[in-house]
């Protein structure tokens, strides 16, 4: 199973530093998609606007988008990709060249996960919820992932009165540690949500999801788990989602910030999402995009090199054609950030007295159309009297 050295998100730059890695390293996205959203998903509200398709059907269409970009796919363990449907996984990667990155382990949906998965108060339930973890780590390390997703969809509460919290905390911790011990060497890519399906999920924001790190990896005993702390690599790394980070009123920029300062930055779900608000998981670009510009450069500060990983529900459109509009909105975000004048954003960002506006009125000038004419940079900053 290939293990990414992550550590090289860490080091700390400033001043020339930053600015040669700036000119330096191109943000050039490799992008995945989950699998799930290539067949529509059931409603409360509505019904389902285009047929059911199985995961032959969905295999076939994302095999139509390797030649535009889809290098990876991520699947559910046991609904999308299970023991059974093995072979046709096995021949997908093979045939098509896209890679499965992922093997994500269920802990949402079930009925028997009414009352959480990993932090589940009966014993039974929660050695349930262990035990799919497992399995779908086995997977991941079988079928040379990079990672396993974990989100804790269903652990959360409505009703906080006489919940005890650090309890429900500590059950999810250890429940997960016992599983990366079980399958040592698997990195966990943990996806933060404030709330929705549960009205507030546990370690529903992104430091709260750094601060889960440290907890798991502080319960880990193999030894072939320990080593590879020791050697200074995270184990249990994150997987911001843009959409979560937006629903919980996150700056996009600060919140990558922290796993990457950490070098737990293992993956990254793209789509866009108003702030607050349902998850609606609509298409990259299509909402904020300054706020994706914005992470997209401080991804470009520390270096990450993984893949963009597409999270979307096209409910009302085909899926391919969402995910080309996706993909598309990302390059086009990635070539304006790496085209940037990174000499002067940095030498104004570490001495903004000096530079008043300079960053604003730049940006202003770096999002218009090129036919658009405005006064040089220089005419526009007025000076201090």
């Amino acid at each position: 199973m290939p293990f990414k050295d992550l550590r090289a998100q860490a080091v700390p730059r400033s001043g020339n530093a930053l600015v040669a890695h700036l000119e330096a390293f191109e943000l050039i996205p490799r992008f995945s998609a989950g699998i799930w959203f290539f067949s529509p998903s059931d409603s409360r509200f509505h019904g389902k606007y285009k047929p059911d398709l199985p995961i032959e059907a969905r295999l076939e269409v994302a095999a139509s988008l390797r030649d535009y970009g889809l290098e990876g796919l991520e699947a559910h363990y046991p609904n999308e990709i299970n023991e059974n449907n093995l072979e046709k996984w096995q021949t997908f990667t093979k045939e098509s060249g896209i890679r499965l990155i992922t093997v994500i382990p269920l802990l949402f949906y079930d009925t028997q996960f009414e009352f959480g998965s990993l932090s589940n108060p009966d014993p039974v339930v929660r050695q349930a919820a262990i035990d799919r973890t497992t399995r779908a780590l086995t997977l991941a390390k079988m079928l040379d992932c990079d990672f396993s997703v974990v989100w804790p969809g269903i652990d959360g509460y409505e009703n906080p009165f006489g919940l005890n919290m650090a309890d429900m905390r500590h059950r999810f911790a250890s429940s997960l540690a016992e599983a990366m011990d079980t399958v040592p060497g698997v990195r966990i890519a943990f996806e933060p949500k404030p709330y929705e399906p549960r009205g507030r999920i546990l370690y529903g924001l992104t430091p709260e999801g750094v601060l889960l790190g440290h907890q798991v990896e502080a319960l880990l005993q193999h030894a072939d788990n320990r080593r590879l702390l020791q050697n200074g690599h995270a184990l249990m790394c994150m997987n911001p989602e843009i959409g979560h980070l937006l629903m919980g009123f996150e700056d996009v920029s600060y919140a990558l910030s922290w796993p990457l300062s950490e070098a737990r930055l293992a993956h990254t779900h793209w789509n866009s999402q108003p702030l607050g608000n349902y998850d609606q998981d609509l298409n990259a670009g299509l909402i904020s995009p300054e706020q994706m510009e914005a992470g997209l450069y401080t991804l470009k500060m520390h270096g990450y090199d993984g893949y963009f990983g597409l999270d979307i529900n096209p409910e009302r459109m085909p899926v391919d054609v969402a995910l080309k509009i996706s993909m598309d909105a990302v390059r086009a975000s990635c070539n304006r950030v790496n085209s940037l004048d990174h000499a002067l954003i940095i030498e104004a960002a570490e001495a903004p007295a000096r530079h008043r506006g300079v960053r604003e009125a730049y940006m202003i000038r770096a999002r218009a159309p090129r036919q658009t004419q405005l006064p040089p940079l220089t005419d526009t900053l007025a000076t201090e009297t």
